[in-house]
């Protein structure tokens, strides 16, 4: 016997936001698919679909060339939220 999923089917964000260019300088759409350590989350935890989860890991990989983004985050200094520190590009 099969049981029932209690949980619903995981959907792409970007689908559904019908983005179809991820921009490395849009850090708002990127917080998406980073987490709070700023690691490239899988798309088995976030739904993503392949197509958006390579655009999305090579926008994060040039926001990080760019220094918009940290390659890594210090494990004894860790905050509840890192995307505070980070300044947007448009104010």
């Amino acid at each position: 016997m099969s049981e029932k999923r209690k949980y619903g089917k995981k959907r792409c964000k970007f689908c559904e936001m019908k983005i179809d260019h991820i921009d490395y300088k849009d850090l708002d759409v990127l917080k998406y698919g980073i987490s709070e350590r700023f690691k490239i989350m899988p798309r088995r935890l976030t739904g993503t679909c392949k197509k958006h989860q390579e655009a999305l890991s090579n926008a994060v990989k040039r926001a990080r060339a760019a220094a918009l983004l940290p390659y890594i985050v210090d494990r004894k200094h860790v905050v509840e939220n890192p995307f505070d520190k980070i300044k947007p590009l448009h104010s």
